[in-house]
């Protein structure tokens, strides 16, 4: 079964990703975190093995943001495009599912995104129409669907802690089956630190931007 997982991600710059991290982090401090977190879902991507895995990117492939970010062979890349995030993340599922029976979309944000999750999720996707891995503060991790319909995206609350329950609402007047995945923690706040890997201590170092001293 051809799975694609779509991994929506902003370069991991200083001042451009993770920037609510920054009180925290600093800027420099915030994009270290963010790169570490862009290839932590990258390679998690390629080693579930499930299908391609494609890097939808703001700015687009090929702009200076991306030149100097290295990223492991084997990732496919895409343009975000234009509009909200709902609108984006539309195109890119509808495009992906053109040509793949199912599709996984995710951010960065969230280390728990595991070969082992991404597989199982996988896997109980395919007895459904859609998939849901809410988070903590009521957004979502991970979205799967084997169908497309534009009211999943449309005039959504992004940000919010309403996002997943007011997706679930949508998916339920479709009448689709949406199978539930467990309760996720996205790294979105200065709070959300504690939640990292023990292993990703070193990018929590007091930032010369004047951040504050965070450990793991």
């Amino acid at each position: 079964m051809s799975t694609r997982i779509i991994i929506f991600a902003k370069a991991p710059l200083p001042g451009l990703a993770k920037t609510r991290l920054i009180p925290a982090l600093g800027a420099e401090g915030a994009a270290r975190l963010a790169k570490q977190m862009l290839s932590s879902t990258l390679n998690a991507g390629l080693a579930a093995n499930l299908g391609p895995v494609e890097l939808c990117m703001s700015p687009a492939p090929g702009t200076r943001e991306w030149q100097d970010i290295p990223l492991p062979p084997g990732i496919q890349l895409g343009d975000q495009g234009h509009g909200d995030l709902g609108r984006r993340m539309a195109g890119a599922s509808r495009r992906g599912l053109l040509n793949n029976e199912q599709v996984l979309l995710t951010g960065t944000d969230c280390p728990q995104l595991s070969p082992l999750l991404l597989r199982r999720a996988a896997r109980r996707l395919a007895n459904a129409e859609s998939l849901l891995h809410p988070t903590v503060d009521g957004g979502y991790a991970l979205l799967g669907l084997r169908r497309f319909h534009a009211s999943l995206f449309e005039h959504m609350p992004w940000s919010t802690n309403r996002v997943a329950a007011i997706t679930q609402e949508r998916i339920a007047r479709l009448g689709w089956r949406c199978v539930p995945g467990e309760r996720l923690r996205d790294i979105d706040e200065p709070n959300d630190l504690f939640w990292l890997p023990s292993a990703w201590a070193g990018v929590l170092h007091r930032s010369k931007e004047g951040g504050h001293d965070i450990r793991a």
